[in-house]
């Protein structure tokens, strides 16, 4: 199976990529140091990313990314000693989070032709740590090689773009992510269909809308929201209860995670058989409990973030309706609500609403309280003429 398999609809971004590894294995062209990887969600810019790492990293004389050689098999699970993948779990990609990467960089490969430092995120960049950045970048090692990834170019800072290589990537077909799911993970084709519409031919989500049935109940909650709310208490009643299983999801998945890294850190600092943090300690278990609610927060406004990408879908699919469109609905098991939702609004109406969406989204990027956040959008979900 070659390490190109998942990277799926990327025909265009995949020849360039491959053409790059192949001659920078053969040293017919100067290698380009840095590429800027751009697509929307779900457009599989990390998977592009590291099946390029891992194609760099190949061992196989005839094939370039074959995904059967220890290179290739290494780099894809993280663990290969001259591929590093970096990704926040922070609002920003702070100055301290990129200085241990600039480090890296300067090492020569001790395996590989190549030394490869993919940065998840790299819209996340602020000033100070995409300056600390931008030096290596300009003047790189000859034998490192930077990926960025990013939703579009815009998001990433012009000094840094206008340095790497750009490879856009697009939303991929459907089909090809349904058809994905049932080659790699034996789902059902009736179900992989209906996830890969429903998440928008976002592979990871799709992949857990078909195997986690709590999912799919919690989507269709956050679809049913416009219909919901029809005055002031119903939208402060919403907002709070969205939020509310956000944190929720957020808190089920980091807990565990929490715990451990608390432990670790206290048998580090040989603290761990003491019922209380000892005094000499507690700075370091302070930082700990700090880095772990950004990691939080930054869960829960992702899980929020995708409940109004979900929403956005359910407008188009009103808009849709409303203006008679010849295209396929995303909701298509929801096609009684998008009817009602279309005759009970104007088009001007959805596209109030999907402004509101978005806007909500931009707040969110922002820091903006998620509760705030959430209650102005569901107070402009309201029907028209609907102010009490």
């Amino acid at each position: 199976m070659s390490v190109w398999d998942e990277v799926v609809g990327q025909g265009p971004a995949v020849r360039v990529l491959t053409r790059a590894a192949l001659a920078a294995r053969r040293g017919t062209t100067g290698m380009t140091h840095a590429w800027l990887l751009t697509g929307p969600p779900g457009s599989g810019r990390s998977t592009a990313a590291r099946a390029f790492a891992a194609a760099l990293a190949c061992e196989d004389p005839a094939e370039v990314g074959c995904g059967r050689c220890p290179g290739c098999r290494t780099a894809v699970a993280g663990s290969h000693a001259d591929v590093t993948v970096f990704s926040t779990e922070h609002m920003q990609i702070r100055r301290e989070d990129v200085e241990p990467l600039i480090a890296t960089a300067q090492r020569r490969p001790s395996v590989a032709r190549w030394r490869v430092i993919v940065v998840e995120d790299a819209d996340r960049l602020n000033q100070t740590s995409g300056n600390v950045l931008l030096k290596t970048i300009e003047e790189p090692p000859a034998q490192t090689v930077w990926l960025l990834c990013a939703p579009a170019v815009d998001d990433v800072l012009p000094t840094i773009r206008s340095r790497a290589r750009h490879v856009p990537l697009r939303v991929p077909p459907a089909d090809a992510v349904a058809e994905l799911l049932v080659r790699r993970d034996g789902i059902d084709p009736v179900m992989a269909a209906f996830a890969a519409r429903a998440a928008q031919s976002h592979v990871g989500l799709a992949r857990r809308l078909a195997r986690d049935e709590g999912a799919r109940i919690r989507r269709r909650e956050v679809l049913r929201l416009p219909q919901r709310v029809r005055g002031v208490g119903d939208a402060v009643v919403a907002a709070g209860e969205l939020v509310e299983v956000a944190a929720e999801e957020a808190g089920a998945s980091t807990t565990e995670r929490d715990a451990r890294e608390r432990a670790e850190l206290l048998r580090a600092l040989g603290a761990d058989g003491s019922a209380t943090v000892p005094p000499a300690v507690r700075a370091q278990v302070r930082q700990l409990e700090e880095d772990q609610k950004r990691r939080a927060r930054r869960h829960q406004t992702d899980v929020l973030d995708r409940a109004l990408v979900d929403l956005l879908g359910l407008l188009r699919d009103v808009l849709v309706l409303q203006l008679g469109a010849p295209v396929e609905l995303v909701n298509g098991d929801m096609t009684t609500d998008v009817r009602a939702m279309a005759a009970a609004s104007t088009a001007e109406d959805t596209l109030r609403r999907a402004d509101a969406v978005q806007l909500a989204r931009e707040r969110l990027a922002q820091n903006v309280a998620p509760l705030l956040a959430i209650e102005a959008l569901a107070l402009s979900l309201r029907p028209p003429g609907r102010d009490e």
